[in-house]
């Protein structure tokens, strides 16, 4: 909504301040600004002039006329001008040399056509007051000879844009912004919807209204004798092009002003082409309507009709009928003004895709008393300026509407808003808004009754019984009611107050969990990627995964976002995947990345389509579990992808490429975190290498795998060489993870170290091989590492060496070397007689 500050003023007696602290007022008010133009503010030295003399210059391809114009000053000045829609005696608008035009346009004298032309006769365009004009602009023949032309036209305003909310339909007026202004500053409000009506017994022109559902006012006046040639005065067509409309003609410029001004929509008709009864109905099968944009859209039985005789003249709150408008030659007219719900009106604009200013006003919400107000309004100004006369009598069907009475409790407010509001300033700033609040107790609503939205109420000792004014259809319960107090009294004076966290609250144990895991990799050099949970079939094929591999069994989706992916991820592996090969074609080859999410794995015998509930009432307990069946299983899972260097080359020396190893690290680093040991076993399992595949076990459960990603994977998804990724089951974890942290034991006695290097065939699993040694060496080794893996001639063909190193230690004394060779020969004999290791060298 665009409002001109001149406009706004007339009803408003604003302080002397600037457009941008109005603009501001009116943004605490809750009308949010998109913009401030000003206008005329840069003309200068342009005065009015009376033409002395014309003399036609001959010779030339158009009319060039050379004029003599009084300004005021000691003697006339010679100007040069193309236009012919002026004679001597006129009084037109004059920039002298050193005048400046809108768009920073500046005038001088110059020689052109022969003559020395000093200064230019401008037009409507050249001023401002026009996008285009055909002629110069005649002023008034008592205008004075030398007056300053911005100050005498009123060239100088200021408009304010204001984005409108659905909520706030009223704002869409200089009368609804003017209400707000006159709040916000706290001076009186003239209400220019405030004009006394003439008292009639008689009908216009006659009318009915099939339905009241889809109009429950509908009034009708009319003006004959009405003069089509009459133009619209200069102030309204300024008025009308600064608040974002274009002047068309008198009649249609009235409609459109009054609109503006009071927000209630207008439609002139040409009483002439009307047949018969006016009446407001639904559109039948096959009824169609040629609009005045020229274009004949087919009805549909939902849309609303103002029709005649001959048919729909109107879609109701929308657009008129060619038929029926207005034209050049029109002097008899009959002015409608109706308030139609706004939901009807905004489904047949959206319906037809077709919006118009009328429409933008009905679908927010109009004021229902104002079609009697507003088409008087139009028919006065009509008679003042286009010479006709007001028919006697009026048309006017009303059908009564309920009030809505919204209770209150006086304290409400404050409880919402945590500001203490006395009484007196909640029923003040409700009053300032328009509504009427009593201390009668309400009338019990209907259950469906808007009213019943909200019951607070109950229980209360003082509440206010709150009707909302006509112009306020979206106040409808309780909060609507404190907005309104919170916003006149200030937003600012809300403070800002974290509320208490509950005793008991907090993270669960799996939330916390799930945080350090992220830390954790993170802290490894991973980073954390949210991929879309959506898959298709072609990346359960790129994943090389078995027909009948669980994972292929998906949930699909109904609408999904792409069909090349319509199904819920089984697995986070494909998403991780894209992602890396999106880094790599970005130039990213040294890639390290995690996720953290659900998969979706259908339940054996679930339906494969969930039932919809109707949204009518509460599902049933039945209907609601018939939905939780077919849901699928939703488990977390933790997935990690490598390539390219993990450990990073440069000036300190050649850096490392990630290998399977770092994966299945990845996974400890994860398990360690739920204080689970996880048990690395080789195993064969898509879409991992076969032979460069870890099982990774927690007791004796399979919770995830690690390795290097088969080739034909890499192929099929065009990731690096050598690719590796992890997946592991964080459910699984997160039921097996110690919410104890057990300190490590710290002894004051000094570790005994011992190495030793095994032979072993080179099949043997080197965890296997671990496991034997701890288990071996009792309570008194404190860690075990591998240092070093051989394979050569001097182990011997088939065999691989795999040299550790055994950390001894007690708590309680020093260890001899008799107790630490005792122990480190029991491991050795242990893993001997599992693997048939030897030791290296014996």
């Amino acid at each position: 909504m665009k409002v001109p500050l001149s406009w706004l003023r007339e009803y408003v007696d604003l302080p002397t301040v600037s457009v941008s602290e109005v603009a501001d007022k009116l943004t605490a008010a809750g009308l949010k600004l998109e913009g401030i133009t000003s206008y005329g503010h840069e003309i200068k030295n342009v005065v009015v002039g009376e033409v002395l003399d014309i003399e036609e210059l001959t010779g030339f391809k158009k009319p060039i006329r050379y004029c003599q114009v009084e300004v005021g000053e000691s003697a006339p000045r010679g100007i040069i001008c193309g236009a012919v829609n002026f004679s001597v005696g006129d009084r037109v608008p004059v920039a002298l040399p050193g005048a400046v035009l809108p768009g920073g346009f500046e005038i001088g004298s110059r020689k052109t056509y022969g003559r020395l032309s000093d200064g230019m006769i401008c037009s409507e365009q050249e001023l401002g007051l026009a996008e285009s004009s055909s002629g110069i602009l005649v002023l008034e023949p008592d205008a004075p000879i030398g007056a300053d032309v911005v100050e005498l036209l009123r060239l100088r305003d200021d408009v304010i844009e204001l984005e409108v909310t659905p909520d706030r339909g009223y704002a869409l007026s200089i009368r609804g912004v003017a209400r707000e202004a006159a709040i916000a500053f706290g001076v009186p409000f003239r209400d220019p919807a405030d004009i006394d009506l003439p008292s009639t017994s008689e009908e216009a022109y006659p009318a009915s209204v099939a339905d009241p559902a889809i109009c429950d006012r509908f009034v009708l006046r009319e003006v004959t004798g009405f003069d089509p040639s009459a133009p619209s005065p200069l102030w309204m067509r300024a008025r009308l092009l600064r608040a974002g409309m274009r002047p068309v003609s008198l009649a249609v410029d009235v409609t459109n002003y009054v609109m503006l001004e009071l927000g209630q929509p207008l439609h002139a008709f040409d009483r002439t082409k009307l047949t018969g009864e006016i009446v407001v109905r639904r559109a039948r099968e096959g009824e169609s309507l040629q609009a005045i944009d020229h274009v004949t859209r087919k009805l549909h039985p939902e849309d609303v009709l103002i029709t005649d005789g001959s048919g729909p003249i109107s879609m109701a709150g929308t657009m008129g009928g060619l038929n029926t408008e207005i034209s050049d030659s029109s002097t008899e007219l009959v002015i409608e003004a109706a308030h139609f719900p706004a939901t009807g009106i905004a489904r047949m604009s959206r319906r037809h895709n077709l919006v118009s200013e009328a429409s933008r006003r009905f679908e927010r919400g109009v004021d229902r008393e104002l079609p009697l107000y507003a088409s008087w309004r139009a028919v006065k100004l009509l008679v003042e300026l286009g010479g006709g006369t007001a028919k006697p009598g009026v048309t006017h069907i009303s059908f009564d509407v309920e009030p809505v009475r919204i209770p209150l409790p006086a304290d409400y407010p404050s409880k919402v808003a945590g500001v203490p509001y006395t009484r007196e300033t909640v029923v003040r700033r409700l009053e300032q808004v328009g509504c009427v609040v009593t201390d009668e107790p309400a009338p019990a609503p209907e259950p469906s009754g808007v009213a019943a939205k909200l019951d607070v109420s109950e229980g209360a000792t003082d509440v206010l019984t709150v009707t909302p004014p006509t112009w306020r259809p979206d106040l409808t319960d309780p909060n609507d009611l404190v907005e309104e107090v919170m916003r006149l009294e200030g937003y600012d004076l809300v403070p800002s107050v974290l509320p208490a966290a509950p005793a008991g609250g907090g993270l669960t144990e799996r939330q916390r969990l799930r945080r350090r895991v992220g830390r954790a990799l993170a802290a490894a050099g991973y980073v954390e990627v949210l991929a879309y949970p959506f898959i298709g079939p072609r990346d359960l094929d790129n994943l090389q995964l078995p027909e009948d591999d669980p994972r292929r069994r998906t949930t699909r989706l109904l609408n999904p976002l792409s069909e090349d992916e319509p199904l819920l991820r089984t697995t986070l592996l494909p998403g991780l995947f894209k992602t890396l090969l999106r880094n790599v074609g970005r130039g990213r080859t040294d890639v390290a990345l995690f996720e953290t999410g659900a998969v979706y794995r259908p339940r054996p015998g679930a339906p494969d389509r969930a039932p919809v509930p109707t949204v009518e009432r509460r599902p049933a307990d039945d209907e609601l579990a018939a939905v939780e069946a077919a849901l699928p299983a939703q488990p977390q899972r933790v997935a990690v992808v490598l390539a390219g260097e993990f450990e990073r080359s440069g000036w300190w020396g050649g850096g490392r490429a990630a290998t399977w190893a770092d994966a299945v690290e990845a996974a400890r680093v994860v398990a360690r975190e739920a204080r689970v040991e996880l048990t690395v076993k080789a195993d064969a399992h898509a879409p991992w290498h076969p032979g460069r595949c870890a099982a990774l076990y927690a007791g004796d459960t399979l919770i995830g795998h690690a390795g290097e990603l088969h080739p034909r994977v890499i192929e099929a998804y065009g990731l690096p060489r050598r690719t590796c990724a992890m997946e592991i089951d964080f459910d699984g974890l997160a039921e097996r993870a110690s919410g104890r942290i057990d300190p490590p034991a710290v002894s004051a006695y000094p570790v005994a170290t011992q190495d030793v290097a095994l032979v072993v065939p080179s099949a043997t699993p080197v965890a296997e091989v671990e496991a034997a040694l701890r288990e071996g060496a009792g309570e008194l080794l404190e860690s075990i590492r591998l240092f070093d893996v051989y394979t050569g001639e001097q182990v011997g063909e088939g065999n691989k060496s795999l040299a550790y190193t055994l950390r001894f230690r007690a708590s309680d004394r020093t260890l001899t070397v008799e107790e630490t060779t005792a122990a480190r020969d029991a491991a050795v004999a242990l893993a001997a007689d599992r693997f048939g290791a030897r030791l290296r060298g014996a």
